[in-house]
């Protein structure tokens, strides 16, 4: 599927799993080399970013952890020219649907104001694209709150599967996004040339964008791993409390038991045996050890 938008001389094409005629027609279009426009069919294992003679052609993954998409993962290719810019996706991306409303409703009314180069449009859609990871990021925080929540109200066993589904959501954002901070660097310093110098704050405003969303999922990793070990303490002090009541019941039974059993000796001359009140002494005898026991253990404050 192909989309186009125009306004104050850019174009933005924007191809959703696009057929080989679609491609090859933009590459035409555009002069886009052969095989560059091979790469715009597939997608590309690992983010990269060539500069050619007149555009750039840039690959970046991004997470898409709570939405009803095909993978977790997804791929935007760039091809950014000097008045043009052709993005092509393998799947529904909300920021660029979204960017694309926008952008169409400003060109509507002529109240865009992007630029003199594709590179603002790029710029824009590439910060549209990293506040839409922050919003990925504000549902795990919102899991990290119900977790904290949960844990302090005697939850922790059921709180560990829920503490391992957002580690692995943390996992899979920071290892999606690790990767921009290496290609971000080399087109900062690339683009400068490609577009020219007073691109360059803009060039470093991608830059940033990416590392305040590493940074807070580097700050939300960091609370996961705090409320892991608090959840991890409370979960073994209530399973040693437990294993000490077990313990305490155990000792405690066991003088009734020994008791029970001397007594139940088939010899000659055990004592009690035949007296007429032997069961009720022996049931005393069982009971004073027994209450003796809880007042050791009450002495000692492990009950």
């Amino acid at each position: 599927m192909l989309a186009r938008y125009e306004h104050a001389g850019l174009t933005w094409i924007d191809l959703e799993s696009p057929t080989r005629e679609e491609v090859r027609d933009i590459a035409v279009e555009f002069g886009i080399e052969t095989l560059v426009a091979e790469e715009l069919l597939l997608p590309a294992i690992k983010p990269r970013a060539e500069f050619h003679k007149d555009y750039a052609y840039v690959v970046l993954h991004f997470p898409a952890l709570h939405h009803s998409h095909k993978t977790h993962e997804q791929e935007i290719d760039f091809v950014i020219g000097k008045n043009f810019l052709i993005t092509t996706r393998y799947d529904t991306i909300d920021p660029l649907h979204k960017f694309s409303k926008v952008f169409e409703v400003n060109t509507i009314l002529d109240k865009s104001e992007i630029g003199d180069h594709a590179g603002f449009l790029f710029f824009y859609m590439m910060r549209k694209l990293y506040r839409a990871i922050e919003y990925e990021i504000e549902y795990v925080r919102q899991e990290l709150a119900r977790i904290e929540e949960s844990t302090f109200s005697g939850r922790e066993v059921q709180m560990v599967a829920a503490i391992s589904r957002t580690a692995r959501d943390l996992l899979n954002l920071r290892q999606t996004i690790e990767p921009h901070r290496e290609l971000l660097h080399d087109l900062e310093e690339s683009g400068v040339k490609f577009f020219g110098e007073p691109f360059a704050p803009y060039l470093r405003g991608i830059s940033n964008e990416y590392y305040r969303v590493h940074n807070h999922i580097m700050r939300h990793t960091e609370f996961l791993h705090e409320l892991r070990e608090t959840n991890n303490s409370l979960l073994s002090t209530k399973q040693n409390e437990t294993m000490k009541r077990f313990t305490i019941l155990a000792f405690t039974t066991f003088p009734m038991t020994l008791v029970a059993a001397i007594f139940s000796m088939d010899t000659k001359y055990t004592p009690i045996v035949g007296h007429p009140y032997g069961f009720w002494i022996i049931v005393g005898g069982m009971t004073c050890c027994m209450a003796g026991m809880f007042a050791y253990f009450t002495f000692k404050k492990w009950l």
